[in-house]
């Protein structure tokens, strides 16, 4: 059987992520914050383990040192809302990345598997564009990227092999945060007409069940030191996301276009290409955006029923 342990196995990616590998008869060590398991499957399969970011050396005086398959981490603070702009909290994320690496070295596990961003190619563009003047949302793009390149190097040098997972944007059901596809289906259910930018900018997003599952056949056949792009394969400028999700959840609303200025990097159509993903790992991306949105308003929905 193989084994797993999971950082940030309580949120939105993590807990989806438990569910898929407990479809695959793996054991799972599942960390999180003390408390925070209300979203973790029980089965006796996994092991909740609370721990500290900040102290994760730790988990060493929980679980056993022994011979583990993977080491999955999507474990970060402030991944949405204003601590997305926290410059410190953000450099001691890509800390805590490094030390949660070289954790997995020191427990006996193969294979270092982290949740990354495309961000990270957003933050690139952004720092090394001549007279850009990037928004504070990048300094979120800034701590993965760092912590990327650290980790890297770390894990070379410790010999662990390392595959980086670069999430473009994972949605659907269970998410909570305040990000777009979240906000907006919920002025859908308000009744209230969503603004956006001129939508001009290249976008993708990825529904969380194609998530899981991309991360399971990216840790199981991922090469080590190899970057892989969690993705829908239909990237496109983000008006035609927008009007497809009007199409499918709100065709009598207005969609207002325009109002809202974009200050961000627009990244080449190119950069959201998966096919690396799809010929190492065998994974594409199968639930449409119109599916995806619909089954996301369907939840968000019965929410407000049951309160």
């Amino acid at each position: 059987m193989k084994t797993a342990i999971i950082t940030g196995a309580n949120g939105f990616v993590g807990s989806a992520f438990v569910r898929e590998l407990l479809k695959h008869d793996v054991q799972i060590w599942a960390l999180d914050r003390e408390g925070c398991n209300n979203n973790i499957r029980q089965s006796d399969k996994v092991t909740f383990v609370p721990f500290d970011l900040a102290d994760i050396a730790a988990v060493k005086d929980i679980i056993p040192i022994g011979n583990y398959d993977f080491f999955f981490h999507f474990a970060w603070a402030g991944s949405a809302g204003l601590a997305r702009t926290d410059t410190a909290l953000q450099l001691q994320n890509a800390q805590w990345t490094v030390n949660s690496l070289r954790l997995a070295k020191e427990l006996g596990c193969k294979r270092f598997i982290c949740a990354g961003s495309i961000m990270e190619h957003e933050a690139m563009a952004a720092a090394y564009t001549q007279g850009n003047k990037p928004g504070l949302g990048y300094i979120y793009g800034g701590g993965k990227l760092i912590a990327h390149v650290m980790c890297k190097s770390i894990a070379a040098e410790i010999g662990i092999e390392l595959v980086w997972a670069e999430i473009t944007n994972a949605y659907g059901v269970g998410e909570f945060s305040p990000r777009m596809v979240n906000t907006t289906i919920r002025k859908v259910i308000a009744g209230e007409p969503p603004q956006f930018t001129a939508g001009n900018q290249n976008y993708d997003f990825v529904y969380i069940d194609d998530v899981a599952r991309a991360f399971y056949l990216i840790g199981k056949n991922g090469k080590p030191f190899y970057e892989y792009l969690i993705g829908s394969s239909t990237a496109r400028p983000l008006r035609d996301f927008l009007l497809e999700m009007k199409a499918s959840i709100a065709p009598n609303l207005d969609f207002i276009f325009g109002d809202i200025p974009f200050t961000g990097i627009n990244l080449d159509i190119g950069q959201f290409d998966c096919s690396q993903t799809e010929r190492d790992t065998g994974f594409r991306a199968e639930v449409t955006f119109a599916e995806g949105v619909k089954r996301t308003k369907e939840w968000i929905e019965s929410l407000s029923e049951k309160n």
